[in-house]
Order: C-alpha cells, then sequence, then structure tokens
C-alpha cells in the first residue's frame, strides 16, 4: 500500500454513532487525530478526537478491544511508542478504533470509554527529544528578505537546501497554554547600546508541526524515497518571535533567546494515514529555479508530496473578548505554499547522519502567500511596524500586544471526501514578569 492510498476509514459515507462526529469541522470519523488528554482529576493517558468527545486508548487497551503491540503502545504515558510504529501497525491501529467508533454493536463496550472533550485537560502528545524549525515558506522568506535587502530578498543558498535552526524543545506548550511577554536585549536604531526589557515587538508565525514517527541511527541517512516511513503527521505550531530580540542577535548564528520561550502547538497529532485523501502535487518551481540535488528529488513525493490544507490565523484582543466580538481573521492561504516537501526536510534533517527519534518536532517554518490575505506573521502584514492593522472595533495593531489571543486553524478538503481539521491552536499572551 502506498502512502497516499485511501481505504474504508475515508469513506465519506461512514458515520459514527457518537453523534457529535457526525458533520464536526475538525473531528469526524474520517479523522482519529493522536494525543495525551487527562480527564478531570485524573492522569494524561493517550486518545483520540472523535466530535465532542475524546475516546480512551488506554482504556481500550486494558479491556482487551486492542490487540498486541498496538495496545502495549496504548498503554504508554505518551505517543513516542505508538509514534515509531511501522506503517502496517498504525493502519490497523486506525482501522481497529474507526471500526470501534462506526459500528453500533460495538457501542455497548465503548461508550463507557468517552469523556466529553470540554471535560478534560490536554497536554503536549509526546516527549519531544529534538526541535528544529524550518525556513520552507518562501513567500515569507521573500517579505522579510524584502525589508532588509530589497533587491535581493533570498540568501544564495535558499533554492538548494532547507534551512533550519536547532530550537528548544523545553518550552513547546500545548494550546491554551498562556504566552508570558518575554524580556531580552533590543538595540534601537537611535540608542549606541543595547538595552535589556520587554519585548516591543512580539509576532506570531504560522507553522505546520512535523512529528516525527520511525527514527534512524545516528551515522544514518534517510532517502527521500523512504521519507514518508519517518512521517508520523502533522499538528499547527505557532513559533512566537520576538522581532526586536531577533534583528540584534541572530548574526552570526541565527535565532536564539528571540525563538525559545515559548511555541505553542495544538495538542492533536493528525495522523499520515488520516491525511492520505489530501496529499497534492507539490507545486513546480517557477522557471529558472534549480531542481532539488538528487538526494532531495523523489517523483512520488513531487506528485504527493503536498498537502491540500488550509490555513487561517486569528486575532481576538482583550477589549473584543470583554464586547463579545468575534475574532478578526488576520489571514489565510494553502500549505501549498511550502517550497520543499514534508519528505525534503525530514531527508535533509539526516541527510549527515543526524539521528532523528519518534516524537521529534519539526516545524516548517511561517507559511505565508504572495500577498497580504495570506501572510503568515505580524511583521509581514504591518510591513515591519510601518502599516498598523486596523481592527473592526478601531484597535490597531502592528505587532502582538498583552491580553490579546491568537488563533491558528487548519482543515485539509479535497473532492469526495470528508473534510478534517487539526484543532485549535490558541493562546493569550500576558505581561512580561
Amino acid at each position: 500500500m502506498n502512502w497516499w492510498t485511501t481505504d474504508e476509514t475515508h469513506d465519506p459515507a461512514r458515520k459514527s454513532w457518537v453523534a457529535s462526529a457526525n458533520g464536526h469541522e475538525a473531528f469526524p470519523v474520517q479523522n482519529l487525530p493522536l494525543g495525551l488528554f487527562a480527564p478531570a482529576g485524573r492522569e494524561a493517558r493517550i486518545g483520540t478526537a472523535i466530535g465532542d468527545h475524546i475516546l480512551d486508548l488506554r482504556a481500550c487497551a486494558h479491556a482487551g478491544l486492542l490487540g498486541g503491540i498496538v495496545a502495549d503502545a496504548c498503554r504508554e504515558p505518551a505517543l513516542n511508542a505508538l509514534l515509531g510504529l511501522p506503517a502496517a501497525q498504525k493502519r490497523g491501529l486506525r482501522r481497529r478504533i474507526s471500526e470501534l467508533l462506526s459500528d453500533a454493536d460495538f457501542r455497548n463496550v465503548v461508550e463507557n470509554k468517552l469523556f466529553a472533550a470540554r471535560d478534560c485537560e490536554l497536554h503536549v502528545p509526546a516527549r519531544i527529544g529534538d526541535y528544529t524549525d524550518f525556513y520552507v515558506g518562501i513567500h515569507h522568506a521573500n517579505n522579510v528578505g524584502r525589508q532588509f535587502r530589497p533587491d535581493n530578498p533570498l540568501l544564495p543558498n535558499y533554492k538548494y537546501v532547507p534551512i533550519g535552526y536547532h530550537g528548544r524543545a523545553s518550552s513547546i506548550r500545548a494550546s491554551g497554554v498562556a504566552v508570558r511577554r518575554p524580556k531580552g536585549q533590543r538595540k534601537l536604531p537611535d540608542r549606541e547600546t543595547p538595552s535589556y526589557e520587554p519585548t516591543a515587538r512580539l509576532d506570531y508565525e504560522l507553522e505546520l508541526g512535523v512529528w516525527v514517527g520511525a527514527g534512524n541511527a545516528l551515522g544514518e541517512t534517510v532517502e527521500i524515497a523512504n521519507a514518508a516511513k519517518h512521517f508520523a503527521g502533522l499538528c499547527l505550531l505557532n513559533d512566537w518571535s520576538a522581532r526586536d530580540f531577533q534583528a540584534w542577535e541572530y548574526q552570526p548564528l541565527g535565532p536564539f533567546l528571540a525563538k525559545n520561550f515559548h511555541s505553542t502547538i495544538s495538542p492533536w497529532i493528525v495522523t499520515a494515514e488520516a491525511l492520505a485523501p489530501f496529499r497534492v502535487a507539490q507545486p513546480a518551481r517557477p522557471a529558472g529555479d534549480p531542481a532539488p540535488l538528487p538526494y532531495l528529488l523523489d517523483d512520488a513525493d513531487q506528485a504527493h508530496g503536498a498537502f491540500a490544507i488550509t490555513l487561517e490565523v486569528y486575532l481576538s484582543t482583550a477589549k473584543m473578548r470583554e464586547t463579545g466580538d468575534a475574532p478578526f481573521r488576520l489571514s489565510t492561504g494553502p500549505a501549498t505554499n511550502m517550497y520543499w516537501t514534508v519528505g525534503q526536510i525530514l531527508t535533509h534533517h539526516a541527510s549527515n547522519g543526524c539521528n532523528l527519534s519518534p516524537g521529534d518536532l519539526l516545524g516548517t517554518g511561517t507559511i505565508s502567500a504572495p500577498d497580504r490575505s495570506g501572510f503568515g506573521s505580524l511583521l509581514e502584514i504591518s510591513e515591519g511596524g510601518k502599516a498598523p492593522i486596523v481592527l473592526p472595533n478601531g484597535e490597531e495593531r502592528c505587532f502582538v500586544e498583552d491580553g490579546d489571543e491568537i488563533i491558528l486553524k487548519a482543515a485539509a478538503s479535497a473532492p469526495g471526501f470528508v473534510p478534517i481539521g487539526l484543532g485549535l491552536c490558541n493562546a493569550v499572551v500576558v505581561p512580561a514578569v
């Protein structure tokens, strides 16, 4: 079976006996994302989202509804072991969960293992050993580069190598955890020396998070033709950034304290298996662009390596919430604006023998569109602070203020299939200490 092949679990006619799943905008029975949740007053365990509920997979394993190595993995306190299983095992688990939730004969033995999502706390789903953030959104690279290098926004290596930097895994938090405005060094143009103070240019970045499945041993590489075997699923990622710190510190070694104070992820892993119907061709490179080097080029990856996912960013200020105003949409655009595929960034990451492990997280980098309607950061939308956004209530924003909530959403859709979502990635900014 190819990694883009669909099966009965994707059947648009399939319904769940969990009524809220049918027609659910994010979690119909065709999705079945994996996560780590804690019912009120109880310890965290592995589960899957189904409509407005969560199915306790640990309880299913204990009850004998899941078998073998899959059941053992579902009893673990995090998803690492499950993510690292072979594709056939993960497809088998998906089929079994789909059966349990769609066949009414199982309702009597499964229903008591469901929890209302509103009553549960969601956690980071895996123990993240390492986190790397890439820079595959070419329009973001162009938009930001143009602010500093108007005549040559892209650096010479961009179209040859998937650029990335090693981030900080310890400060990744699940959706809903508040973001503390960071302090750091900033150097203003009219000052001779830097100062240490709270950032005045806090920004969000609209990204996809790529969860690593099967790893590779230190010294071994990942072939591009086999990269899909190492891809476990996607989430949403907001790589919060202090732009004033970033401008001062990024030379010569790149992002550091401007990036590592907090990253927010949506807590559900939408699996590679669930995403099979939404695989599309990687957009052709513009005429004159170099072809990827051979180790990054595979026909199947080019034909099926991108995703039909629409991304959105919303802003809700404290004043908007007080008056009951709906969040304001800042941008929307397709994930196909990535210059490199998930398979290519996985392959490149391991191309020097770097060992990847199940549960590692890779960020795509900010995904932007060619025009303002799809920009993935306020740095782009406000043109570096020169063009404030005017919100419907009259408030203005160049960067994120205390009390603001940034909300990321994403939906995968394709003709003939039920759309699925990635869940919410949201956080409120609170003042610096």
